[in-house]
Parts: structure tokens; sequence; C-alpha cells
């Protein structure tokens, strides 16, 4: 899994960069260069942590089409709200904005990431329960069932908005039909898998924002 993160991140990275229109484009935008930094960093510590694609004891196969979604809107992602900055093309002015948005990059990174070394080698880029599994109701997961997905949509929000771009902000919402797809299909395996003790989780706290969803 560590080496599917690298080469994803640095494709993700390179269309980036293309879309901005060169290296010396991209660079010339310091908010630009802290996104890059932010990005490579959150990759190597990602290194660090337990998480993988283990179908592990029982996998909801069905909800493998998610990964096509994620894939298709994550590779617009990288390069179009890049190419609207370089084009002008439904932006907001300011490097106010930029930094805005490396700033929520950086903060969605880390609500991203947390979660995956709390869960260890629970958390899977498939809806799978693992050997061992056990349900997680402390910490970040006191109020919210799904911090990390939280945390994608933030860095998702934030990347585009460093781009200035507003088509960015869109694919970011976009991004909600798989990830409620992959929500359900996980709450689903872990009422089959806990039953009542999940039931009982799931009535007490929120999917994504408390108060809202």
């Amino acid at each position: 899994m560590g080496l599917i993160s690298v080469v994803a991140v640095a494709l993700y990275l390179g269309l980036a960069v293309w879309g901005e229109g060169g290296m010396s484009a991209f660079a010339a935008h310091p908010p630009l260069i802290a996104l890059a930094l932010i990005t490579v960093a959150l990759t190597v510590a990602a290194l660090f942590s337990s998480g993988n694609l283990s179908s592990g004891e029982r996998e909801d196969r069905g909800n493998r089409w998610v990964l096509v979604g994620f894939g298709v809107i994550g590779l617009l992602s990288a390069w179009l709200p890049a190419y609207t900055d370089r084009t002008g093309f439904w932006v907001v002015d300011g490097e106010a904005m930029r930094w805005a948005g490396v700033i929520l990059y950086a903060a969605g990174g880390v609500l991203r990431l947390w979660p995956v070394f709390v869960l260890g080698r629970r958390f899977s880029g498939l809806v799978a329960i693992q050997p061992g599994h056990t349900l997680m109701t402390s910490g970040l997961y006191t109020t919210i069932r799904n911090p990390s997905y939280l945390g994608l949509l933030i860095m998702s929000v934030g990347w585009a908005l460093a781009f200035r771009s507003l088509v960015g902000v869109l694919l970011a919402a976009l991004m909600l039909v798989p990830l409620v797809a992959r929500i359900r299909s996980e709450e689903a395996l872990l009422h089959q898998q806990f039953g009542a003790e999940y039931d009982a989780y799931r009535a007490r706290t929120w999917r994504l924002v408390p108060g809202l969803y």
C-alpha cells in the first residue's frame, strides 16, 4: 500500500503542476509550494501507519465501485482546479484565499490521517471486517462515526481553494456521492457484525457533522 500511495501522490501533484502550466508557474505561488510540501509530509506520515487494502474476514465487494468514483473525481480534482486557476475561469481572487485553502487542507489532512493510526489494522481501503475487529467509540469517534471521511472532504475543499477554484469546490461536493454510498455500506456491515452494540453507538453519534448529518 505504501508504494501505491507514493505513486498516487506523485501523479496527483504532477497533474496539478501540469494544470498550473508547469513547474515555474506552480512554484511562483508560495501557497502552492506549501500545499505540495504538506502533501508530501502527509504521505510520508501515512507510510508509518497500519492502513491497508485487506479484505479481512468479510468484505462488501459490491461497494468496490466507489473506488472508481474516488479515482475519477480525484484525478479531475488534481488537474482541473489548477487549470481553472491558470486560465482564470470561475476563480476567487486573492492570495488570502489560497492560504485559507492551504490551512484547510492541512487541517483536513491531519483529521484524515489520525484515525488511520488510531484504528491500525482495522483501517482498510475496502469495506471489510478485519480479524479481531472491535468498535472504536472513544476519542475522535465519541461524536462522529467517520472523522477520516470528514477530513477527506475538508482536504478536498482546501485543495480547491488553494487554487482559488470554485469548480474544484463543486468536485469536492461531488465526492459526497461515493462517500455516502461507502458510509452506508460500512454501516450495514458493522450492523451485521456487532448488532445492538453498533446500533446503540449509531443512535448517539453523527456520520460526519454533529447536528447536520
